[in-house]
């Protein structure tokens, strides 16, 4: 089999004709043999798709040839032996990363890019609070040294996190990563807009860290959950040991003997992927 590209994108910008922009993705992927999810909203794309390298491109210049404001979108890619999904799913969704917030708008003000060749010096300083804004079940296989881990289910719930535990007062200078950089895009307008005036996220996120980085350098320990088959990656992108718990889908690394949800014994178990963000 031929080896397998896999697309990570997102862009905020306002997008107009989602129904049309959806038929046209469908069509368009399904003539190219893709599969994956991408998600539509009036704020913008979010999605991964997967296929033959210039198969992936097709789908590309469909959505810029569709959305003049999607011309100079960009993808990070990766590679792998197998199909990382089932099927195509292109959703219109309210929010391409669900965060419950209406004000909140990233295309207004986000926080400080920072690159991956220069994260690890922002986060040893020892005034940093360094803070993973995915979600309990992705910070259990994988996360930074050092990380707060907010216990969150799902996205939505990061801003009462931030209320409940975090005071711009007396917390003056935040760093925030996610698997892909979107959810950071989100959670960094929204401390900004509350206060926080020293916001920092890690620009590419997780994947792009585990891109750039030498192992013999790396602060990242552990695996990076991904919502597809390969279920997750180490560094240098490539796959990890974890799998998924089949019934519940929640990720069970090589080191357990069943599943810390729903108390499954791992035989028996075989890959399937929890629907949830792609970034």
């Amino acid at each position: 089999m031929s080896e397998i590209f896999i697309a990570s994108f997102y862009k905020f910008v306002p997008l107009e004709d989602l129904v049309a922009l959806q038929e046209s993705l469908l069509q368009c992927g399904k003539n190219n043999d893709i599969l994956g999810t991408i998600l539509l909203a009036p704020e913008g794309i979010n999605g991964t798709i997967a296929g033959l390298s210039g198969n992936i491109e097709a789908v590309f210049e469909c959505m810029r040839a569709k959305q003049s404001l999607l011309r100079d979108i960009q993808y990070k890619s990766s590679s792998s032996q197998k199909m990382p999904f089932k099927r195509l799913k292109i959703r219109i969704k309210r929010e391409i990363v669900t965060f419950g917030e209406e004000q909140i708008n990233p295309l207004e003000q986000v926080g400080t890019y920072v690159d991956a060749q220069d994260w690890n010096r922002l986060i040893e300083d020892p005034q940093v609070v360094l803070i993973d804004a995915r979600n309990h079940y992705e910070i259990e296989i994988g996360t930074f040294k050092g990380a707060i881990d907010p216990q969150t289910e799902s996205f939505g719930e990061f801003p009462q996190y931030v209320r409940k535990n975090l005071d711009p007062q007396k917390h003056k200078k935040i760093a925030m990563f996610c698997t892909g950089g979107i959810r950071c895009e989100k959670a960094s307008s929204f401390m900004l807009k509350h206060g926080f005036e020293q916001v920092y996220h890690l620009k590419g996120g997780i994947l792009e860290y585990l891109r750039q980085v030498e192992a013999q350098e790396s602060l990242w320990q552990g695996e990076c959950f991904v919502f597809d088959d390969r279920v997750a990656l180490k560094m240098g992108l490539k796959e990890g040991s974890t799998k998924m718990c089949y019934s519940c889908g929640f990720p069970i690394s090589a080191m357990e003997q069943d599943c810390k949800n729903c108390h499954l014994e791992l035989e028996g178990n075989s890959d399937s992927i929890r629907d949830g963000e792609s970034a």
